[in-house]
């Protein structure tokens, strides 16, 4: 069951951002398709400032899908100082559309 995986992240930076996914990806241009994350099973990322920081949302294939990837990202995000808590938001998506 597809999964969708919010993050609000309230003083996080495009500079923070920018860099979880230069460290991610290995890749100064980006994550541009699916396949530059060091894992597989991502829907669909979107990712831009709000008033107070930053948000992210993704759709993954399923929640195994995330958990690997987040056993690879946590440690990405305490190196560049975003928080880790409070986790992101996890919900069971009903219907996905790309």
């Amino acid at each position: 069951m597809a999964i969708v995986v919010v993050f609000d992240l309230p003083g996080v930076t495009q500079d923070q951002y920018d860099s979880v996914i230069k460290v991610l990806t290995g890749n100064v241009f980006g994550f541009n398709v699916q396949s530059d994350l060091p894992v597989s099973g991502i829907v669909s990322h979107v990712a831009g400032p709000t008033a107070t920081g930053w948000h992210v949302t993704d759709v993954w294939e399923s929640r195994d899908a995330f958990n690997r990837f987040a056993e690879v990202l946590t440690p990405i995000l305490q190196d560049v100082g975003i928080p880790t808590d409070p986790p992101p938001q996890i919900f069971e998506a009903h219907r996905v559309v790309c």
